[in-house]
């Protein structure tokens, strides 16, 4: 089922609250003293007396609309509250999931926000392949996905419809974030291109490190997902995350707090990978 257009006033409360307030004034200046302004100059002898009155008929409408761009801004603000809200109150995998899946799109959002991507929530979804999300940074156009699946393994489908998507938006990437997994099929097809599967425990790895003030730019950078291993992860070597935040012994760079994918025992990778694969052990 398709979500609803954006009216006028969805899109203001879309941007800043700030860019809402000085829309609001702009609009009350254009409407109350700009028309009447420029009928008076333009109109010639038949519409210039006309212009000096709109002003004062106009009056009304401009005050609505001012008022009207404000309260959307308002929205904004809220929205920025409740995003900033969700995004620090997340602590495992039951908050991933507790939470609706507009506030999980919200969450999604502010997880990119917090390492520099700017963020426009698209409310597509529906019939148009589920872009719920594009980003950009450092003049790339990016779409993300966000299935709040944690009992349910995202599949090549839904991979090959977000790829298949690309070309119509020019977008360098795409992102799928899932609360669960992928299956095999969907890492094999998102081996080699640029999709980027992110499973809960990797955002849930993200946002700690966003909210410790760990993360570097390129956190939020996620690992492309190969062909799932049965081994475990790498054994780190030294640190404790609950005391100080470890440099990455191999490149000096910031590091992450991530799990074993078998024992979800907690251990430091470095934000890098996989360009580096540096790691450290949680002390006793």
């Amino acid at each position: 089922m398709g979500r609803r257009r954006k009216s006028g006033l969805d899109e203001v409360a879309s941007w800043p609250w700030q860019m809402g307030i000085l829309a609001g004034i702009v609009a009350f200046l254009l409407i109350r003293y700009g028309i009447g302004a420029w009928l008076s100059t333009a109109g010639g002898p038949l519409l210039g007396p006309v212009g000096q009155q709109i002003g004062s008929i106009t009056a009304p409408f401009a005050w609505i609309v001012m008022f009207a761009c404000w309260l959307a801004a308002a929205v904004s603000w809220a929205n920025a509250r409740k995003r900033r809200n969700l995004h620090d109150t997340r602590s495992d995998l039951d908050s991933l999931a507790d939470i609706s899946w507009r506030e999980f799109e919200m969450l999604v959002g502010e997880a990119f926000r917090r390492q520099g991507y700017d963020v426009l929530e698209t409310g597509l979804g529906g019939k148009d392949g589920g872009i719920d999300l594009i980003v950009s940074k450092g003049g790339r156009r990016e779409l993300v996905q966000c299935k709040q699946w944690r009992r349910r393994q995202v599949g090549v489908a839904t991979v090959r419809e977000m790829w298949g998507l690309v070309d119509h938006h020019r977008a360098d990437a795409v992102h799928i974030v899932s609360v669960g997994d992928f299956t095999a099929d969907a890492a094999r097809f998102a081996s080699g291109k640029p999709i980027h599967l992110i499973t809960g425990p990797e955002l849930l790895d993200r946002i700690r490190a966003a909210q410790t003030g760990a993360a570097t730019a390129s956190a939020l950078a996620p690992t492309p997902v190969t062909e799932p291993q049965a081994g475990p992860i790498e054994t780190p070597r030294h640190a404790d995350p609950r005391g100080h935040t470890p440099t990455c012994p191999v490149c000096a760079g910031a590091m992450v707090v991530r799990h074993n994918r078998r024992t979800r025992e907690p251990f430091w990778g470095c934000a890098r990978y996989p360009q580096c694969k540096g790691t450290a052990t949680a002390g006793s």
